[in-house]
């Protein structure tokens, strides 16, 4: 791990002693531990303590991890224990800390109870919820750094299976998707970001169809949606086109969802409410008819997850942050016949989104 990417991270651990007011904050969940550290096992917590005194946080996971831990984390002592988090309720007893934040949707109730049972009388368990969640959701250089590279790798993928012809009739969903998703780590990806979305002719319609057996045709839409992962961080990204020729009503369906993406995107705004900059797409394309035909969100934050927040939709709350990672992705399904959507990964700037997909959204007949 390099020193500026663990100062990031103490900068995190700094950001979320600012958010609560308990004497410690105890992470359990897995990817707020890998924000908050770097480290990627599968079993760790963190107890993060409001005073910051040198060596004041503590991480804790199981002899499996002892050496990564070390290097991933570096700049936090370790304790090494299966069972995490009383480890580290237990290490903050022993350092005379009473009042503790903790992650409620992280613990089972079952797990509550336990450590109700054992630690009876000697902390205060203060339940909280979306606190590091809310921090992620504003990306720091180096968080933006990585999904730029995750982004990349997903563009040159698909520009590079289009060279090669392998988005033509007679091919299958499933075939076209795994090509393109071993393309990716061919150029550099360490992980799939989701099951890749490709959907061809009527299956264009299903927003989230799976690939099966279904072999492209001439004059089908076909409706891809991938991403990769770099360092921990998810691209997303959603192109659709059509084989060999057009028809009219696939343009005009194509151009409806084009404009709308350029109007969710051009609304992407510090301050910006979240439901006011759904409207903005969904507007335009309710103004054409099709509103029944868009059955979800506009968009959603990305980042070590794959869906993170904020969320964008007509029951989101809230406005959107300056330094948000966010997907602009309206849709048009018409089933029985298919659908077109076109969704791009960007960054919330003063000026203009950061644009992070960069390949082309002309309509394209291949």
């Amino acid at each position: 791990m390099t020193a500026s990417i663990s100062t990031g991270h103490r900068a995190r651990r700094d950001r979320l002693r600012a958010a609560f007011e308990a004497e410690a904050f105890l992470v359990s969940d897995l990817i707020n531990v890998t924000y908050l550290t770097g480290f990627t096992g599968s079993n760790a917590a963190l107890l993060c303590r409001l005073d910051a005194i040198d060596d004041a946080d503590q991480i804790a996971t199981d002899g499996r991890y002892r050496t990564q831990v070390s290097q991933q984390s570096p700049d936090v002592p370790a304790t090494i224990e299966r069972d995490v988090v009383g480890a580290l309720l237990s290490h903050a007893v022993d350092n005379g800390l009473r009042r503790i934040a903790f992650e409620a949707g992280a613990l089972s109730v079952a797990s509550f109870n336990r450590l109700v049972q054992r630690f009876d009388g000697k902390v205060e368990l203060v339940p909280t919820s979306g606190v590091v969640e809310e921090l992620r959701s504003v990306k720091d250089a180096d968080e933006v750094d990585l999904l730029t590279q995750a982004c990349a790798v997903a563009d040159r993928a698909l520009a590079i299976i289009i060279e090669q012809g392998i988005i033509a009739p007679g091919r299958t969903e499933r075939e076209v998707a795994r090509t393109l998703e071993w393309e990716m780590y061919a150029q550099g990806a360490e992980a799939i970001a989701f099951e890749t979305i490709v959907a061809t002719g009527v299956n264009s319609a299903i927003p989230h169809h799976r690939p099966t057996e279904a072999v492209l045709a001439s004059g089908d839409f076909v409706k891809l949606d991938f991403g990769a992962v770099v360092g921990g961080y998810h691209s997303d990204m959603t192109r659709t086109y059509v084989l060999d020729h057009a028809a009219d009503w696939q343009r005009d369906i194509y151009d409806l969802v084009a404009t709308a993406q350029a109007a969710g995107r051009a609304a992407l705004k510090p301050g910006a409410d979240l439901r006011g900059i759904d409207a903005a797409a969904r507007d335009v394309i309710a103004a054409d008819g099709h509103g029944e035909h868009y059955v979800h969100g506009l968009g959603h934050g990305v980042g070590l997850q794959i869906h993170e927040a904020p969320g964008i939709g007509t029951a989101a709350t809230g406005t959107l942050p300056f330094g948000a990672a966010v997907t602009v992705e309206p849709g048009v399904y018409l089933p029985g016949a298919g659908g077109v959507r076109i969704e791009d990964t960007l960054v919330v700037t003063d000026g203009d989104p950061l644009l992070l997909t960069t390949t082309d959204k002309t309509f394209t007949v291949l």
